[in-house]
């Protein structure tokens, strides 16, 4: 296992194409949901809890061996918004082409050739870390810390709050991330059926109104 290659995995300049996407951040800014440091940390708490959980598990479970096809599957079902569903496949799409240059692997050419329009995130960055050497715990730390990142950014940007307190907010998080990663590896171990399936109405919801905005800075 590769410390290093968690590393330049987790390294945001990694090009995966989450920098073009604030995880629902962009809405939640322009509905007044986040607004100063302490409502983001209330937003990426209860993304962390929900999308970041199912993500981390999908994640944990690619890293862990089990097949990537019915996992794809297993986040289509647990992707309830088509915007969201288009938008996992494209990161996927962008992410796997960065994979197959950096850590190639057999699976990774399994899968590209059984989704060319690519699978989702989740799935293909489990299987990344698990071509990288990495364990499922690395994983779904990789896919937990993701979905608090992104977010964080993007509202740096949009409401041009102090990116030092921006980064304190995913530091105190930190504790949260490392049980929710936990969370997420233990049922991978158990097998697809026991992945968990937490979800957030509200971000389906405005992704949807989102990718129906004729002007926006982020693509969702």
């Amino acid at each position: 296992m590769s410390r290093a290659a968690l590393l330049v995995l987790t390294d945001g300049r990694f090009p995966a194409g989450g920098h073009a996407h604030s995880g629902g951040a962009e809405p939640a800014v322009a509905e007044g949901r986040v607004h100063d440091t302490a409502s983001l940390a209330d937003f990426c708490r209860g993304r962390l809890h929900t999308a970041g959980l199912t993500a981390a598990a999908l994640a944990a479970a690619a890293a862990h061996g089990l097949d990537p096809l019915a996992l794809d599957e297993a986040a289509d079902a647990r992707t309830p918004s088509p915007a969201l569903r288009a938008t996992a496949r494209k990161l996927g799409r962008q992410m796997m082409r960065a994979a197959r240059a950096t850590w190639p692997s057999p699976e990774l050419d399994a899968l590209a050739a059984a989704r060319p329009r690519g699978a989702h995130q989740p799935v293909v960055l489990g299987l990344t870390a698990r071509s990288a050497g990495l364990d499922p715990e690395d994983a779904a730390h990789c896919a937990a810390y993701e979905t608090v990142s992104g977010p964080a950014t993007a509202v740096v940007r949009l409401l041009s709050l102090d990116p030092f307190h921006a980064t304190a907010v995913l530091a105190r998080l930190a504790p949260e991330l490392d049980r929710v990663a936990e969370q997420a590896a233990e049922a991978a171990r158990q097998g697809i059926e026991a992945l968990p399936a937490a979800s957030a109405p509200l971000l389906d919801i405005t992704a949807e109104a989102h990718a129906a905005w004729p002007v926006r800075l982020f693509a969702s």
